[in-house]
């Protein structure tokens, strides 16, 4: 096959297939069209630019439930599909990356039933990309304890989860040790997979640990702005960033504001993407996230060019695929809920 290489995966081959696919992903001038539409119109749209899951969900769904149904299944479609056209090293990089699905639709299915909403209702919030199958979920989601879901999740996916947390679970009532447990053992397990000595690999190492960084930064603004610091905040970091070293995150972690943070700061390649939100008067981790997703965006596509035998084109199309499902959903969601064309703007990732 052409770009196949033993043991390395079809890196060239995948490439060029994925370089197709991110031409026909939507600019922003679609976005602004939407912006001019009803949800009945926002369906018909996207359903003739490459969402056929519209017309096949159309007899079970409308409006905004249609629309967060089909980008979904359209998103989880294209991702599997790619991941069975690898090959080799490729391959196991791509299934490990996907992985994390498995632990947003398990995060999905915990929160449904710790806060007691019908199932049906967040069928739409799930995304089968990871190694779950949608039967495999339908059977989390037809047990009732929470404890049953996670030692059941464990088994399906192979992952050693330890007693302790169940242990937070009952005394807690909530799935967040779960939830970080799942994280850190998923970047770490990314991080085992990455192998050094293959140089497609390591460059996708290297991003990996520029994703960590993403993350940490992202859960030390969240929690001080909850008044939350030092140790109790060290808990929550993820272990394997690139610049961000467990020295760095302690400092962060203790101080008492998040304008004394803007030093350190200053120092890190995402800066440029947050600084205009960071100050005295910050509420809110809305707009930091977009930041963080346009910098996560901006390194996919420089490594990409820089490295195009690697996995990380691959890896730009999916994380370009996954933001452009987020911003139809952004719309679709803020129409129904009656907000400003300049409110829904502000929300989008372009």
């Amino acid at each position: 096959m052409f770009g196949r290489r033993r043991g390395g995966g079809n890196y060239a081959y995948m490439t060029a297939r994925v370089k197709a696919k991110k031409s026909s992903l939507l600019k922003e001038d679609s976005y602004q069209k939407m912006l001019l539409m009803n949800l009945p119109e926002i369906s018909n749209f996207i359903d003739e630019v490459g969402y056929s899951e519209i017309s096949e969900f159309a007899s079970k769904f409308d409006g905004v439930n249609l629309i967060e149904h089909a980008t979904y299944a359209n998103m989880a479609r294209l991702f599997r599909d790619i991941l069975k056209s690898t090959t080799g090293e490729l391959h196991n990089v791509l299934a490990a990356t996907l992985g994390k699905w498995d632990i947003w639709n398990l995060r999905i299915i915990l929160r449904s039933k710790l806060y007691g909403a019908p199932l049906e209702d967040v069928k739409g919030d799930l995304v089968l990309a990871g190694c779950l199958s949608a039967d495999k979920l339908e059977k989390l989601m037809a047990l009732d304890a929470e404890e049953d879901i996670i030692r059941n999740y464990g088994r399906m996916t192979g992952t050693l989860i330890p007693e302790n947390i169940f242990i937070a679970l009952k005394e807690q009532g909530i799935s967040a040790p779960v939830e970080d447990f799942l994280e850190k053992s998923y970047y770490k397990n990314l991080l085992k997979r990455t192998n050094p000595k293959s140089r497609p690999v390591y460059v996708y190492r290297n991003f990996v640990r520029s994703e960590i960084d993403i993350i940490n930064i992202e859960t030390i603004l969240k929690l001080k702005l909850e008044g939350i610091y030092g140790e109790d905040v060290m808990k929550y970091i993820i272990h394997g960033g690139k610049k961000i070293d467990e020295r760095l995150a302690a400092r962060l972690a203790n101080v008492d504001t998040i304008p004394a943070m803007i030093n350190d700061l200053t120092h890190l390649n995402f800066y440029d993407d947050i600084k205009e939100v960071l100050g005295d008067d910050i509420n809110s981790l809305s707009d930091i996230a977009a930041g963080m997703k346009r910098y996560r965006m901006r390194i996919a596509r420089s490594f990409s060019h820089l490295y195009p035998l690697s996995v990380i084109p691959v890896i730009d199309y999916l994380i370009r695929k996954e933001n452009e499902v987020n911003n139809i959903r952004i719309i679709a969601r803020g129409i129904k809920n009656d907000l400003d064309r300049h409110t829904i703007e502000g929300l989008l990732v372009i």
